[in-house]
């Protein structure tokens, strides 16, 4: 699936917000409020080049990952997909390509955090390889903290 991920253009912003909507809807509820994610400034992001999205066969809209370089490590932002698309190991592969274009880049940590009331992430994260190395509360939001040492393989 690697080959079926490219870099977000402007055309995309509408999925990439209709893709955050779907799949942090259900977080609402339990944070009190809209996660970050479904507020991110995608616009900004994808002129920033900082947006790539995963397509189907057909080039139908699957899910999408929102990383960049920060003192030596990669920050992973943000991953989605699709509720549809959900199980079909999309978000895992965001992930990867996250993880090899950090190598290629020679970084060898990708960081990244999610909200304490995002359970799924906190069991997630670890089978993936990432280890939780902070919690801590920024802007009204709980966040727990991951990172992975990634191998120059």
């Amino acid at each position: 699936m690697s080959d079926m991920i490219r870099q977000a253009v402007t055309s995309d912003e509408a999925e990439i917000r209709n893709c955050a909507e779907q799949a942090y809807a259900r977080y609402i509820p339990l944070i009190g409020r809209k996660p970050a994610p479904m507020v991110a400034d995608f616009a900004a992001q994808i002129a920033a080049r900082q947006i790539y999205v995963a397509v189907d066969e057909q080039g139908g809209f699957l899910g999408f990952i929102v990383f960049y370089a920060e003192a030596g490590h990669m920050l992973l932002e943000n991953v989605a997909v699709l509720p549809q698309a959900a199980g079909r190991g999309v978000g895992r592969t965001l992930i990867g390509f996250c993880e090899n274009t950090a190598r290629q880049g020679g970084m060898n940590i990708v960081r990244l955090y999610t909200n304490e009331k995002m359970t799924e992430n906190l069991s997630i994260y670890p089978r993936l390889g990432y280890v939780e190395v902070a919690r801590r509360t920024e802007s009204g939001f709980n966040r727990v903290y991951f990172e992975k040492h990634l191998s120059q393989t």
